[in-house]
């Protein structure tokens, strides 16, 4: 499976591919209209600069509990070895790189436009800079 970031997370797109897929998801609905999704297993990333062809392989086992909520706001629950985007007016508050890796606990919520963060909080640490190791 392959997917791209937008340019807008590094300042160039980054390609994933994606290495070991050993997670699980489940899937739960309430009648509120929100969907949890909790992840966990094992999983491994490629991620490469599409302009210069550098890539890096992480591992993004997590687990994750994600809740998209039903006016499109979302609540984010990762721990382990997850990585994590931010838009660039998102990145200047807690002082976070575009697209990171990090290890530990973060909690972050998202407003209903589904892009812009509206709280983070990392107990943990950023493993990788995405954006750097790319550049």
């Amino acid at each position: 499976m392959h997917f791209t970031e937008p340019a807008v997370l590094c300042g160039f797109k980054i390609r994933g591919t994606q290495l070991v897929d050993k997670a699980y998801i489940k899937t739960l609905n309430t009648t509120g209209g929100s969907t949890t999704f909790l992840a966990t297993g094992y999983a491994k990333i490629a991620l490469s600069n599409l302009a210069n062809g550098k890539t890096i392989t992480e591992n993004t086992s997590g687990p994750v509990k994600l809740i998209v909520n039903a006016d499109g706001s979302s609540i984010y629950l990762g721990k382990g070895h997850q990585p994590f985007g931010l838009a660039p007016a998102d990145q200047k508050r807690p002082k976070l790189p575009g697209l990171f890796i990090f290890t530990g606990a973060l909690t972050a919520t998202t407003a209903p436009d589904g892009i812009t963060t509206t709280s983070l909080t990392l107990h943990g640490h950023m493993v990788v800079d995405v954006c750097a190791a790319l550049s």
